[in-house]
């Protein structure tokens, strides 16, 4: 692992970073400001990351926790583009919107710029993930779904969003779970959660994987059964169970990463930043507009968190055929 890494999870155990992840903390008093923040979005405008940047542009600058706070966006493979772009950034004021997408696209993208030597800063946000079928599929549990699969192979097809993306990860991991040859999936994927939708709801695949956002409406309108949900405690409001028995649990987490350059003072600074904005009112309100997961993470928890995400989806993704 790389310098900034190691530092992340030393500076954490010095306490030199704000003890209890989650937890409030006092606005930043105006000695505390950063003059100017810079936020990046490895990505296009208008997607997960995009909101996420300009969420937190909101609210720190609601907070008056930073002097200004800009936004760049710098699309590309799955964020590694902007990965590269931070690696080489000097900046003692700069974060990078990452997440589990990103850990993907490192690996499927063979990126020479890895997430390991970044600092990391905090997790964010989750969204959990969900299997659907038709509401009148003959499979009523991920078990029957899964045997299915085992059966007839790529005669039952899934759908979900991009290879090697969040969805493709999770039915490699539910077929592990099973001890399924990897071979035997058929995963049909779209870069969007509406035509996967759409796909489903015209018979055109056996189930579906996405985040719930992309499906409750139609799962509580009874035209898709949900099968189970891949975090760590039931959805509210869907009453189905997790994965949990099968050993699989994934969150598309999103949070915040700084450069590997940057000293063991200014990684304290970003993070008590990061951490008043989590407490401010402004970031509440963020939070409860988008409908996201609160799932606030720093120190060396979040250090930890990474590194068991980064070595687990690797082999992940050499199981369905994606990365060597």
């Amino acid at each position: 692992m790389g310098t900034a890494w190691r530092r992340a999870v030393a500076v954490a155990a010095t306490g030199l970073v704000l003890a209890g992840c989650g937890q409030g903390a006092k606005s930043a008093s105006s000695g505390d400001s950063i003059a100017k923040l810079e936020i990046m979005a490895p990505a296009d405008p208008g997607g997960g990351w995009d909101q996420t940047a300009r969420s937190m542009q909101s609210a720190v600058t609601g907070a008056k926790l930073a002097n200004s706070v800009q936004v760049t966006n710098v699309g590309g493979a799955g964020g590694t583009v902007g990965l590269q772009k931070l690696l080489n950034e000097r900046s003692e004021s700069f974060l990078m919107i990452t997440g589990l997408v990103m850990v993907g696209a490192v690996e499927t993208n063979a990126s020479a710029a890895r997430l390991e030597e970044t600092t990391p800063i905090a997790r964010l946000t989750a969204e959990d993930e969900v299997v659907v079928v038709p509401a009148d599929s003959p499979h009523k549990t991920i078990d029957d779904l899964l045997a299915a699969v085992a059966e007839k192979g790529k005669g039952v097809s899934i759908t979900g969003g991009s290879a090697g993306g969040t969805d493709h990860i999770l039915a490699g991991l539910l077929l592990k779970a099973k001890n399924i040859e990897p071979a035997k999936l058929n995963y049909v994927p779209y870069s969007g959660g509406g035509e996967s939708l759409a796909a489903l709801l015209g018979k055109k695949v056996d189930a579906g994987i996405s985040g719930v956002g992309e499906y409750k409406e139609q799962i509580k309108a009874g035209k898709l059964r949900a099968l189970g949900t891949s975090g760590p405690n039931p959805v509210p409001d869907l009453n189905v169970p997790t994965f949990k028995d099968l050993g699989v649990e994934l969150i598309n987490w999103r949070g915040v990463v700084a450069p590997a350059s940057i000293s063991a003072e200014a990684k304290q600074r970003l993070t008590k930043l990061v951490t008043d904005m989590h407490a401010s009112q402004q970031w509440k309100d963020e939070l409860s507009k988008k409908g996201w997961t609160d799932t606030f993470l720093t120190g060396s928890e979040f250090s930890t968190f990474m590194a068991k995400e980064i070595g687990r989806v690797k082999p992940a993704l050499q199981d369905i055929g994606l990365v060597k």
